[in-house]
């Protein structure tokens, strides 16, 4: 079992993350704001509200992510993506999706006073340059960026802890990823088995968790789940399975036109996906061996143990006919009981005796 974990450092302290901690649930508010300052105050306070650890932004614009251009290979391809996000450029839309960078320093602000970690997806170099400034403790990769090495290593160089969704990368792109993050200075990297398909509906066919068990064996590293699909029931499933890390976008609620609101929860949902992840993580519990409550130590007496069977004369040799292993456990154990059948009595023993060493020569 891979017990790998890392700590993220705040002014506050550190969170751990990784075996043997709490899930570390992750609201991404992505461009859910819709462009408003308000509404972006409101969805990090619905994040804090519904028991997120963290909020996450994305840290660039559209000129840093593509260019202004009509021609064809510019043009979002509408087939499988939601409804707000075809029939335009990908330079209009990451113009509507874009948090302002003049907005980031005062939502960390807030994001601090309600007690969540806040941090980012820078997308180019001037971001991660801008990021650091504001002295984010983590930083976080965008599946589709996973394969930009020039980014991986500007990011690494910052030796801060990076979570990367592998989306639908191969083997050969993750490997590449992973070594150029600890080759240029990342020491605490996390992956993320996540679907690039945007879906209202979960498409559990095209979910394929396994892939994230195969990461954290495969690579020995923290693994988690980046969610992109409406509902609950596979980020909670994800996080039974052993995701360390849960990311989920948060919409302020389902009427309004936010570009991602269709595979978003609102914060009634991402509080009972939460709710759901916190009681799997009770049952899952700590690595426990023996008894765990006083009633099962009481329960004990329910195993075998050595009994005279027959009323046993001094000197007389133990046999199987006067000796057994039976219930309640309050003689010496099974395990001796080939010692025991080698011995005699050193006194009378009379049948239903528990045996103990001082009944025997």
């Amino acid at each position: 079992m891979n017990k790998k974990s890392f700590a993220i450092k705040t002014s506050k302290g550190q969170k751990n993350v990784g075996f043997g901690f709490p899930c570390f649930i992750i609201a991404e508010m992505s461009a859910n704001h819709e462009q408003d300052y308000d509404q972006a105050v409101a969805i990090i306070k619905a994040a804090a509200a519904a028991g997120a650890d963290a909020v996450k932004l994305q840290t660039y614009t559209a000129d840093t992510l593509t260019i202004d251009s009509d021609q064809e290979w510019f043009q979002v391809d509408g087939k499988d993506n939601p409804e707000s996000w075809k029939n335009q450029s990908f330079y209009e839309l990451y113009q509507k999706a874009y948090t302002p960078w003049e907005w980031h320093a005062d939502l960390q602000k807030l994001a601090h006073e309600l007690g969540l970690i806040f941090f980012s997806t820078p997308f180019d170099n001037s971001a991660v340059d801008f990021l650091e400034q504001l002295q984010v403790p983590c930083y976080k990769i965008a599946s589709y960026e996973a394969t930009d090495i020039p980014l991986l290593k500007k990011v690494a160089a910052t030796c801060k802890p990076v979570i990367l969704s592998v989306g639908f990368a191969s083997l050969e792109e993750i490997e590449l990823a992973l070594k150029t993050l600890k080759d240029n200075g990342a020491k605490d990297v996390a992956l993320l088995h996540c679907t690039a398909s945007y879906s209202l509906e979960p498409k559990v066919e095209n979910t394929h968790l396994a892939t994230m068990l195969d990461l954290a064996d495969r690579f020995n590293v923290v693994v988690g789940f980046s969610d992109n699909m409406g509902g609950i029931e596979v980020p909670a499933l994800a996080a039974a399975k052993g995701a360390s890390i849960i990311e989920k976008h948060l919409v302020i609620n389902h009427d309004g036109k936010a570009l991602d609101n269709t595979f978003s929860l609102d914060q009634k949902e991402f509080a009972k996906m939460v709710e759901k992840i916190r009681e799997q993580e009770k049952v899952m519990g700590n690595i426990s061996y023996g008894p765990r409550t006083k009633q099962e130590e009481g329960n004990k007496r329910f195993r075998r143990s050595l009994f005279a069977v027959q009323d046993i004369k001094k000197g007389e040799p133990f046999t199987p006919n006067n000796v057994r292993v039976i219930r309640p456990a309050n003689g010496l154990p099974p395990k001796d009981y080939e010692k025991v059948l080698t011995k005699m009595a050193k006194s009378d023993i009379r049948r239903g005796t528990p045996l103990s060493w001082d009944l025997i020569k």
